[in-house]
């Protein structure tokens, strides 16, 4: 039992490193990409205290060279699933018993170890599997994954201190247990910090995690596990398996000690996972936790008063850096008439001038999209749009995947507000325009609010107080992270905290203490110090 009140060393956001020509991290992170290109990997199952692994075998594929095999992973089946949810429950009592303060300083080593021994690995793990480029890796891989530790094991600490108050003779407090039973966590491939977080958040609080990550993002899966044990992550405490979805669902949310579910992904599984739960209450001992972010059509709004300039690099950035591929990303754009020439001829100088290709090549701003599937799913839209009336082709629109998947930068301007590249949510480097009438602008506040079923970002563009000023009173429910100035991308832990509603999720808030207030179940302790001998009030005297 701990012996004094402890205070955790307070976060600081985690300096991106630059990668810039000469100096000592971009030698060591191309000399580690280099090093783990030409290996090839065994990917196990971790499943309480051991690595399991099966004779079904997965290629993991770079997304810029797909015939090049990274190396494999071992699929799980039911059994496996089963022995997780026992694992997970095996290690629950020790690990919810540990002191708060051992439960930090696993994380906070973990911390330490992606900053320093692990930063190179685990960025190029994400370049190599996911596609993203140097900087890319590094703000997700090393920056956010460091980030997320350190703030919430802070966050973890104030909401502790967060205490009722106390009457005379009366002693309140509040005790924050972790949920009864375990979490099941499913990760998302294009976030490594994501992947990383939707499990250690939970695990911190004193929970036990079965882990479930996209196939495609299981390369640097790897790596994430390896950093947990190497701080010293109890067996058991997160256990990573590799089973295709409803195969996990059918054992997992049947279980009587199903506590919590913590989710990144589409809109559509979500909505899926939580019918399924929904079907299966009466098989659990608590109402389940539902935590989920998921799709977005993100939109930015530029005012008549806008620096084109400023609008440019904002809709590059927020629409196309890693090839789109963020939950975040501008999809949809809304450019006033006065402007629209100018910002069309600064948007093709732009992308006429990035490169793109492997994320070895330092010089290349674009790489490729994660899989087949979602290049497929891509160019359909790109190809229907292209045949479409009413539908210009501003830039981009060619593809390629013999080598890699590659899909150039691709903007489309439309006349209907309501085609669907402005309304259905692509996951791809598509951004589409419409033109409006400068002087239609509150108007077409109203048509954003109304023209997606997501609400996760958006941004305006303004030199107005005024317009800005009334974006932000009538889109007050359109996005859960609404940007002024600024691409709806990026958000910070501890600066901006992330999440959207309606279609776009539970909203609750990734990188802020009102989500690790998720894998808690407070308890009340009141204790009177006196207690009455007679049941008798004073109201009842003669």
């Amino acid at each position: 039992m701990s012996k004094g009140n402890f205070f955790v060393p307070s976060p600081v956001n985690e300096p991106v490193l630059s990668y810039a020509p000469g100096t000592p991290e971009r030698e060591k992170l191309q000399s580690t990409y280099k090093e783990m290109y030409n290996s090839k990997v065994d990917a196990p199952m971790y499943i309480g205290d051991k690595e399991v692994r099966t004779a079904t075998r997965i290629e993991m594929n770079c997304p810029h060279d797909h015939r090049h095999v990274l190396g494999h992973f071992s699929e799980g089946d039911a059994s496996h699933v089963k022995d997780a949810v026992n694992a997970a429950l095996n290690a629950k009592e020790a690990w919810e018993n540990m002191t708060w303060e051992n439960r930090a300083g696993i994380f906070l080593k973990a911390a330490d170890l992606v900053a320093g021994t692990y930063r190179a690995k685990i960025n190029a793990a994400t370049m190599l599997g996911q596609g993203k480029n140097a900087h890319q890796a590094e703000i997700d891989a090393a920056c956010e994954f460091i980030d997320f530790l350190r703030f919430n094991v802070a966050f973890m600490q104030e909401m502790y201190t967060q205490q009722p108050v106390s009457s005379e003779g009366v002693w309140n407090r509040m005790e924050y247990r972790p949920l009864e039973g375990f979490v099941f966590a499913i990760t998302p491939f294009n976030f490594t910090a994501i992947a990383a977080n939707l499990p250690a958040a939970p695990a911190m609080l004193g929970n036990t995690v079965i882990w479930k990550p996209n196939y495609t993002q299981v390369y640097s899966a790897q790596v994430i596990m390896e950093v947990f044990k190497k701080a010293g992550l109890p067996d058991g405490v997160i256990n990573l398996i590799y089973v295709d979805g409803p195969v996990a669902g059918e054992v997992i949310f049947k279980h009587p000690d199903f506590a919590a579910l913590h989710f990144t992904g589409s809109t559509a599984v979500f909505k899926a996972l939580w019918k399924s739960i929904g079907e299966n209450l009466e098989y659990y001992k608590t109402y389940p936790r539902i935590v989920g972010e998921t799709g977005g059509k993100d939109f930015v709004v530029a005012h008549k008063s806008t620096d084109v300039r400023e609008l440019a690099t904002g809709l590059v950035r927020g629409a196309f850096e890693f090839q789109g591929q963020k939950c975040s990303a501008a999809s949809r754009a809304y450019i006033p008439s006065n402007l629209w020439n100018d910002v069309k001829k600064l948007l093709i100088r732009d992308l006429k001038s990035i490169k793109m290709g492997s994320p070895e090549d330092f010089g290349n701003f674009f790489n490729a999209v994660i899989d087949e599937r979602a290049f497929n799913k891509i160019i359909g839209y790109i190809d229907q749009a292209k045949k479409d009336e009413g539908v210009e082709l501003i830039a981009g629109g060619n593809y390629d995947g013999s080598k890699g998947w590659f899909i150039e930068p691709t903007v489309f301007r439309v006349d209907n507000p309501k085609y669907r590249t402005m309304c259905e949510e692509i996951f791809g480097p598509v951004l589409t325009i419409h033109v409006y009438d400068e002087n239609k602008f509150e108007e077409t506040l109203k048509l954003i609010d109304e023209t997606s079923p997501y609400a996760l970002t958006g941004a305006i563009f303004s030199k107005d107080r005024y317009a800005i000023e009334l974006a932000v009173k009538l889109l007050r429910n359109s996005a859960g992270n609404f940007y002024i100035n600024d691409k709806p991308t990026g958000a910070v832990v501890g600066q901006q905290p992330f999440g959207g509603a309606r279609g776009s999720g539970t909203n609750d808030k990734a990188g802020a203490m009102m989500n690790l207030m998720r894998w808690v179940s407070a308890r009340t302790i009141k204790e009177t110090f006196v207690s009455p001998t007679d049941y008798r009030y004073p109201f009842l005297g003669e």
